[in-house]
């Protein structure tokens, strides 16, 4: 696939050394056969007319896998790289026609080992209790469906957003629909996690408007309790991008007991305000919409007592970031 160039986008030649760890870690080697498709690719949720994912009128597009463990995660249905049936609760109406319409004969949540995710059960339930979270499509089906809002990115200035779980996890697929967007002159951005090799990261970063880095906890063995990872490959990728792509948007997820004190946030706006073109600061505070998708794959909910934090303690808190100089957004 031919490179293509991209206004935020410097020329790799100023890019530190790849951290092997990465490379064989977390990706290349783990990977599920058939995730290295470039034509096809697994795909949980389109949203459309979002305001929240980077400028203007945006499309998001959210792709399965993420080998990230943040038990706060509010796309849960992502971390799995493989489609997943769910039910929501309360829904069932007892009826019995999902074990009707099943070639296996089950009933009721579609945890069980037997079940082929063939999503009959879901088409044959009439209460919309069974959902399935994932399903195969091509690029070019995405792409009909992006460009279905196209005249909502003009006039305001959006674009489309690939999210995940980890969006590069997804690698091959990713690259093809951001050609495909960019040949189309549609804007793009990335949110990701920086869990990827450093390779696979900066060959995507030319092809993206905007880069959105989610970045967690500063301190690694913090980083490895809450999130499952070690931090180093991701902080040394923030640091690899910024001196290769100009549009960055660094978000932060303010979980009260486990990132939200002074200690970590100033080690943050430290280190963002030493890289260049980290063009604003999100911070976005923890919310409860999670608990009921966790319940609907048939997981235990990890914490039920945390409540998000205050207007006035998010202001607070991104002091700590405009005092740095920063533009900071609360949201985002």
């Amino acid at each position: 696939m031919a490179e293509v160039s991209a206004p935020g986008h410097r020329g790799a030649s100023a890019v530190p050394g790849s951290d092997a760890s990465f490379r064989t870690g977390l990706f290349s080697s783990s990977l599920p056969r058939g995730y290295e498709m470039t034509d096809r690719g697994i795909v949980f949720n389109i949203q459309k007319y979002s305001i929240s994912d980077g400028p203007g009128i945006r499309t998001t597009l959210f792709l399965k896998g993420c080998p990230a463990r943040c038990w706060w995660c509010h796309n849960p249905e992502s971390k799995s790289p493989l489609p997943e049936m769910t039910q929501v609760e309360g829904r069932c109406l007892a009826c019995n026609e999902c074990a009707l319409a099943c070639p296996q004969g089950i009933a009721g949540c579609g945890a069980d080992a037997a079940c082929l995710l063939c999503n009959e059960c879901a088409e044959a339930c009439p209460s919309g209790a069974r959902r399935l979270a994932g399903r195969e499509m091509t690029v070019a089906e995405v792409l009909a469906a992006l460009l279905q809002d196209r005249i909502f990115y003009e006039e305001s200035g959006g674009g489309v957003t690939f999210s995940g779980g980890e969006p590069l996890f997804q690698f091959g697929f990713l690259k093809a629909l951001l050609v495909g967007c960019r040949e189309r002159g549609v804007r793009t951005a990335v949110d990701t996690g920086g869990f990827a090799p450093r390779e696979r990261l900066l060959e995507m970063a030319p092809l993206a408007d905007l880069i959105l880095y989610d970045l967690k906890l500063m301190d690694a063995e913090r980083h490895r309790t809450a999130v499952g990872l070690d931090n180093q490959g991701v902080l040394e990728n923030l640091a690899a991008l910024a001196t290769v792509h100009d549009n960055i948007w660094l978000r932060i997820p303010i979980i009260p007991g486990v990132n939200d004190d002074r200690a970590n946030l100033e080690a943050s706006a430290r280190l963002a305000a030493s890289l260049r073109d980290i063009r604003q600061v999100n911070l976005l505070p923890f919310h409860r919409t999670w608990h009921g998708k966790v319940r609907q794959l048939g997981r235990t909910v990890a914490d039920d007592t945390i409540a998000p934090p205050s207007h006035e303690r998010m202001e607070e808190l991104a002091s700590i970031f405009r005092h740095k100089g920063l533009i900071t957004i609360i949201g985002g």
